[in-house]
């Protein structure tokens, strides 16, 4: 799959009327429905501003949550309207559904320099499904497709892909950015390249673990994961997370690696506690000899020496999956210690999303990372080397 895409800055926009999709699937309080994190609209801003300074009308759309049965008040994109709004300082236009008689009348009437956000794409039954005929209903509101949602590339849904099929497609600033960074990483290191896998599961990392074989110079493997690892070679993980049916895989690993002469760091110590809870006994002991009725939690200090070690004199880093249950502090100091090994480097650091990105942020080392990604399953099957249908989409440069 071709990475290099064209983008806003390669057409011209002017008295375009543009679909724009955007990752507004943003956080609420289940209570009251406030937005508890604009993020992720702050995040689209600079294409937004873009497209209305170089005289585009924007009709902005984007899914929000999993409606069940059409529309669910609770999941409207009201809110994000009046956000948008304060964030742009201009009126947002607010149609009160996807493609019909409100979203054809305002979009109609769109002029340049205008923004408007249509109703969650997803209240529209054929969203998930790609139908053709929404696609081509979404599509007949404009002249130019931009997609800026990377959140929601590796999905393909009428808004995020089906469109491209009807109107010339091009990328917003976000996407350009991900591809950069990411892109950047898997097809042009700078070296050695340092992969940090964490995580829960080592089912979940299988594609991303198999793709980076063939590209890294060391693997680090932390989280849950690891204890399948520990287990596979023969260790005692007593009640830690344990994916019996992953055995054969992760010795696979170990022995592929070695084959490959890719680094594959394992602990060499765990921090296990007594229970799953953030105020329960804990001790540290060797990797492999985790007692019974107790369960490791997070990496142990030898492995945070080892593994600091590792990103020192890297040239690039992706790293994907905290260490430990960073969620409860007596547990996160694997995960802080690598996190501030990484903004100490001189090294490309590219977080892959998800609880990554929310353990950087959370632990306050984000502002010294090169590049956060903004979509946790995206950034995983990029990782994969899986084509990501809202990227295929786009016209090639």
């Amino acid at each position: 799959m071709n990475y290099n895409k064209k983008t806003i800055r390669d057409v011209d926009v002017t008295g375009k009327k543009v679909l724009l999709r955007c990752d507004f699937n943003v956080p609420q309080d289940k209570e009251t429905g406030a937005i508890t994190s604009d993020k992720r609209i702050v995040a689209a801003l600079p294409t937004i501003r873009y497209l209305l300074e170089n005289g585009a009308a924007v009709i902005a759309c984007s899914h929000l949550g999993k409606p069940k049965n059409g529309p669910d008040p609770k999941l409207s994109l009201a809110p994000v309207a009046e956000r948008l709004s304060e964030l742009l300082g201009q009126t947002v236009i607010f149609a009160h559904d996807v493609i019909g008689e409100d979203a054809k009348a305002k979009a109609a009437a769109l002029q340049s320099g205008e923004i408007m956000l249509l109703e969650n794409t997803r209240f529209e039954p054929g969203e998930t499904k790609n139908d053709p005929a929404l696609a081509k209903a979404l599509a007949d509101l404009a002249d130019l497709y931009v997609s800026d949602a990377f959140g929601a590339v590796h999905r393909a849904h009428a808004s995020t892909a089906g469109v491209a099929a009807y109107l010339p497609a091009v990328s917003g600033f976000l996407i350009q950015k991900e591809l950069e960074f990411l892109g950047g990483a898997i097809f042009s290191p700078k070296r050695p390249l340092v992969a940090i896998l964490g995580g829960s599961k080592v089912s979940s990392k299988i594609g991303v673990i198999n793709n980076l074989l063939e590209i890294a110079d060391t693997i680090i493997i932390g989280g849950g994961m690891a204890y399948t690892f520990s287990a596979a070679l023969g260790g005692k993980v007593g009640d830690s997370l344990l994916e019996a049916d992953w055995l054969d895989y992760s010795r696979e690993m170990i022995e592929k690696a070695a084959a490959k002469g890719v680094k594959l760091l394992l602990p060499v110590d765990t921090v296990c506690a007594d229970a799953f809870a953030p105020g329960a006994n804990f001790q540290v002991v060797k990797a492999g000899e985790i007692p019974d009725g107790w369960q490791g939690l997070d990496i142990g200090p030898e492995t945070v020496k080892l593994y600091c070690d590792a990103v020192a004199d890297a040239g690039t880093v992706i790293w994907n999956g905290p260490m430990g249950v960073f969620e409860f502090p007596a547990f996160a100091k694997g995960t802080e210690a690598v996190a501030k090994a990484l903004s100490h480097t001189s090294a490309i650091t590219i977080i892959g999303g998800g609880d990554s990105a929310a353990a950087v942020e959370q632990l306050g080392y984000a502002d010294q990372m090169t590049h956060i990604s903004t979509g946790g399953g995206a950034s995983l099957e990029f990782l994969e080397g899986k084509e990501l249908p809202g990227v295929a989409c786009l016209l090639d440069k």
